[in-house]
């Protein structure tokens, strides 16, 4: 078979999803498979660019290109803000995702910033305030076995939250049940969430701080929770390093 750039990248894909070479191994040096399939460099050079396009691989320095590793974790839709693990139990929502996934966590996984700031325009539209209006900003960051996997970025406004454990900046959830039980004992319980999705190359802050491998996509999440009465509790961006998450959602069909 004669290859092209294209019918090698074919090739090595499909290798690549019979799990040979496996997620976290090594390419093969790109003068072995020149010699291999009977390509110069360049035609090499130019499949490896392909697969690293569709997110298969990624250079690593002092490695050499390596298969990436498939998502390994779940983030689950509704399920994982079910009152019985945060109101009645003691499960915060990204514990919910480790436990669905067979994956370990602990609370010091996620550590934060707070800070009290003038509420930037989405926050002020989401939470139904004027740009001059102050809101506390929770900062987390989120690590799986030391490795950082997410940001969540939380708006409140500032006399729901003032005084309560959602601005103590000590690692870990904020207190059993996490921000919605405080939110509950304010007399704000959440009730609604409204979450939009979509995703992005990351920006350099996002690269340094999530650890993102060259070529990596992030998937962007705002969340807006409301109380039963409809009013706005928290806004929250999140940042998801696109390779360790699969987003599973289940829900009963409406009429």
């Amino acid at each position: 078979m004669s290859y092209g750039y294209k019918e090698l990248a074919a090739e090595l894909r499909t290798l690549i999803a019979q799990g040979t070479p496996a997620p976290g191994d090594t390419l093969p040096r790109q003068a072995d498979l020149a010699e291999e399939y009977g390509v110069n460099v360049k035609t090499v050079r130019a499949a490896v660019a392909l697969l690293e396009a569709e997110g298969l691989v990624t250079p690593v320095r002092r490695r050499g290109t390596v298969v990436r590793e498939q998502p390994t974790m779940k983030r689950l839709g509704a399920e994982r803000y079910s009152k019985s693990r945060w109101k009645y139990g003691d499960t915060v929502a990204f514990a919910v995702d480790r436990e669905a996934s067979d994956q370990p966590w602990e609370p010091s996984d996620q550590t934060q910033t707070v800070e009290l700031i003038d509420a930037p325009p989405r926050a002020a539209a989401a939470l139904n305030l004027n740009t001059d209006d102050q809101v506390y900003v929770r900062s987390r960051l989120v690590k799986r076995e030391g490795r950082p996997t997410h940001s969540l970025t939380s708006y409140y406004r500032e006399g729901d939250v003032a005084g309560t454990p959602l601005v103590d900046p000590t690692p870990g959830p904020a207190g059993r049940g996490g921000g919605f039980a405080v939110l509950t004992l304010q007399g704000l319980e959440p009730h609604e969430v409204t979450e939009a999705f979509n995703s992005r190359m990351p920006t350099p802050d996002e690269i340094s701080l999530l650890e993102v491998p060259a070529g990596e996509p992030v998937m962007i999440m705002e969340r807006t929770v409301r109380t039963a009465t409809g009013q706005p509790v928290e806004f929250a961006i999140g940042v998801h390093r696109a390779s360790l998450f699969s987003w599973q959602y289940t829900f009963e069909m409406p009429d």
